[in-house]
Order: structure tokens, then sequence, then C-alpha cells
């Protein structure tokens, strides 16, 4: 009798734990659609270019793209409660200084501090839910956590709308306060303290990763505007070389901060890889339809708005369900059937009409939401499950990674083919004449395509796995 209550005692505590996650979790999707929501908003508030504006969300995807190796690796030395906990509170402190900025500038130095707090609550979650939760009930955990971030990108447009429109711009940033310290007191009581391998910090190897992964993606967020010149040059070659040091480091450091052995695992490696492909085509979706929807249908940014979120409502009804079922069936043919969706829906978005309507675009969006949340859940079940208990914090921080540089890549994909077509001062008119609708079209059609082509890798990609996890197995 005392072993069946201590059992659901312990059932319980466990899905405590991924509420405490999931709390904190959806701060980050809700932070970043709302800046791009009031972006406009702060480049009128302070008088600054757009140039200038577009710093807001790119010092902040940046910073924590650039850290999240690192803090996935101190999360296995010092404990992911630790690591997870201190990036909350530095959240919201970062979130209040955001809030009372004087200047752009200001803003976009407390933006740089809010991502790398953000960065530590990015990259340990997947490892905190892999050590609380037994194999048999990862892929529907996963799939669980998934709402959270699923819900934040939903109602985060919509939200940021409402509270600009209500309060002013910086209450935007405010209401991370509440949350933030709901999820830090709950947090610091239910989540256990967990720890991967023991060791060192290996900070050569933090440092040149950090170099490398920062001057990759600063690269290819300048490359765009600024095209191939001595700066932008300069910029991919400290990546190649800082890059190349790292790997050399972590092949002779007793103690490395990624292992590399990790990567000998064929389930980690296309998995890992299959994730990067998913994120970019996402990203090549949700960075490209805000556009035509604005320049070509001429909906106001409230429409725009709520039917963007076809797109995370889909992922957030189906995730939990998918991973469910690969905890049943395995991983493989569902993100392999998850990507080949995502093609299609991204196929059938290159067909969309000059005369289409809302709904044209909303079950488009929806069956690419489809698609993404019959892929997330397995695929991450995959990766996580491929991985020895010690390396957790690693792995976490890898597929954080592979998310954050595959927004990147995504926005830059879809906007370097579109370019091609339809030039910057093009998009930035409200109104387009029939030849730039038509050059306009051209452009987002071939996008769309060639984010098609990303997700048909992803799906082959997919079909490698080194064993079937499937009723709860661990790889080893």
């Amino acid at each position: 009798m005392n072993k069946k209550v201590l059992d659901r005692s312990s059932y319980d505590r466990r899905y405590a734990v991924l509420a405490a996650i999931m709390l904190g979790s959806i701060m980050g999707p809700i932070d970043a659609s709302i800046v791009n929501v009031v972006l406009p908003t702060i480049t009128q508030f302070f008088n600054v270019s757009i140039s200038t504006a577009q710093w807001v969300p790119m010092i902040y995807l940046l910073t924590i793209s650039s850290l999240l190796l690192f803090y996935g690796r101190l999360g296995d030395i010092i404990g992911y409660k630790r690591v997870y906990l201190t990036g909350l509170i530095c959240f919201v402190i970062a979130s209040t200084l955001c809030g009372f900025s004087p200047s752009i500038y200001w803003l976009i130095t407390f933006r740089a501090i809010q991502g790398l707090a953000a960065g530590m609550m990015m990259a340990v979650p997947y490892a905190i839910i892999t050590a609380v939760f037994p194999p048999a009930e990862r892929g529907k955990i996963f799939g669980l956590n998934a709402l959270s971030i699923s819900a934040g990108l939903a109602i985060g447009p919509s939200l940021g709308g409402f509270i600009t429109s209500s309060l002013g711009w910086r209450f935007v940033f405010l209401i991370n306060i509440p949350i933030g310290l709901a999820g830090l007191l709950w947090g610091r009581y239910v989540i256990p303290n967990l720890k991967g391998q023991t060791g060192k910090i290996d900070i050569p190897g933090a440092v040149t990763a950090f170099i490398s992964l920062f001057s990759l993606l600063l690269f290819i967020n300048c490359l765009q505007s600024s095209g191939l010149n001595y700066s932008t040059i300069s910029m991919i070659l400290v990546a190649v070389l800082a890059g190349v040091a790292f790997l050399k480091i972590e092949s002779n450091v007793k103690q490395p901060m990624l292992f590399l052995g990790l990567f000998r695992n064929a389930t980690f490696s296309f998995a890992s890889v299959s994730a990067l492909l998913n994120f970019m085509a996402q990203y090549v979706m949700v960075f490209l339809t805000p556009f035509y929807l604005q320049r070509v249908l001429h909906y106001p940014p409230n429409r725009v708005g709520l039917i963007m979120t076809s797109f995370p409502l889909a992922v957030m009804l189906v995730a939990p369900f998918s991973g469910s079922l690969s905890d049943r069936v395995g991983t493989r043919l569902l993100t392999c059937f998850g990507a080949g969706i995502s093609a299609l829906a991204l196929l059938l978005m290159s067909q969309v009409p000059v005369s289409a309507n809302a709904a044209d675009v909303m079950w488009r969006l929806a069956l690419f939401g489809l698609g993404t949340g019959i892929f997330q859940s397995p695929n991450n079940s995959a990766v996580m499950g491929s991985v020895p208990k010690s390396h957790l914090g690693v792995a976490s921080g890898i597929l954080a990674s592979m998310r954050n540089v595959g927004m990147v890549l995504g926005i830059a994909t879809g906007g370097a083919v579109l370019y091609t077509f339809a030039s910057p001062q093009v998009l930035q008119r409200t109104a387009l004449n029939s030849m730039e609708t038509s050059a306009f079209l051209s452009g987002l059609k071939y996008a769309y395509m060639a984010g098609g082509i990303l997700c048909v890798c992803a799906s082959c990609t997919s079909l490698v796995r080194h064993k079937e996890v499937k009723t709860g197995k661990e790889l080893t």
C-alpha cells in the first residue's frame, strides 16, 4: 500500500516538474513573437531607422544561439536546476530593464542580456524532462512540452497588439515579470537537483564555440543587407577559424564542453540534422507569409497575426498525440511522415494565387502545423533518447542550438530567394503595382519551394536511425 502511495506521489511530482518547465518555456516564444509585432512602434517611439531597430530582435537571437552549447555543458556540471532557475531570474530582471529603457541603444543592450538569460532557460529543459520521466513516457512528455512553445507563438502576436494599444510597448516586456516570478517560485520547489557528468568547465572550448557561432550568425544576418564585402568576409573567416579551433580543442581536452563521441550515434546525428532542416523550413514559412498577407492581400497587422496563429495552433493540437504515439510505434516513420506533410504544405503555399483569401492561407498554414506537430515531438525524443544520461545537458543544448540556428538560416534562405526576384525597396511598399506583384509572387513561389526541399531532406534524414525508439527502450 505504501509503495503505491509513493509511486503515485512520484508520478504527480514528475508532472509538477513538467508544469514548471512549461511555465518558464512559454515566455521565450511569447517574447520573440511579441517583439516582432511591436517593432514598428518601438522604431517610431525612439525615432530611429529600421536598420537600427532590427538589432532589438537580432541581438537577442544571436546571444541565445551562441551560448546554448556552453549552458548545456554547464548544466551537466553544476546541475540543470541551477542553470535553469538562474536563467529565469536573470530573464525577469532583463525584461524589467528592457521595459524602462531610456533609448534604443539601452534597449538593444538589455535585449542582449535578456538573450544571455534566455539561453540558460532554453538549454536544459530537455535534459530535465529526460532525466525525470521514464523512457516509455518520453515522446508523450515532449509533446506536452511543445504545447507551451506553440501556445506562446500563438498568443504572442495578438497579446502584443493588445498590450501595445492598451498600455504601451514597454508593458510588452514587463508582462514577463509576473510569469517569470511564478515560474521561479514553482520551479525552485518542484524541480529536483539533477546533474550529468561532473568535471571542469572547458573555457577555451566555450570561448571558441561562442566566437564561431556568434560570427556565423552575424554573417548570415548581415549578408542579406550588406552582401559580400570586407566586413562580412571577415565574419565568416573568423567563424571558420574559431570553429576549427573549437573542434581541435574538443578532440584533445580531457573534459570537453562538447563530447564529439555523441555524433558517432547515427540517431543523434541525423535526428539533429532533421531538426535543423525542419526549423529552417518553418522560418521560410513564418518569415515570408506575413509579407504576402500585407503586401499582396493588404491585410492589417492584427488580421495578419490572427491568420498566422493557425500554424502554432495546429502544432499545439497535434504534438502531444504524435509524442504519445512515438512511444508505441517508434520515431522513424512519424518523423518522416510529418516532414513529408510539411513539404506538401510548402508546395501548396507556392501555388497560392494573387486572389486568395484568408481561408486559402490558413488551411495551408494549418497543414504545415500538422506536419510539424507530427515531426517535432518524436524527433526530440529520438535525439534525447540516444545519449547517455551523463551528457543530457550537452544534448539538450545541441537540440536548442539546432532550433535557433535553423531559425536564422531559414530567414536568410527565404529572404535570399525572395530578394532575387523582388528588391528590398519593393518589399517596404504598402502597395505594389502589377509588375511588382508578379515579381514578388515569383520570388515567394520559389522560396516556398526551397522550404519544401528542406522538408524533403528532413524526411530522408529522419529515416536514418541506429535503433528504433519505442516501448520505452533506451538507445546506447
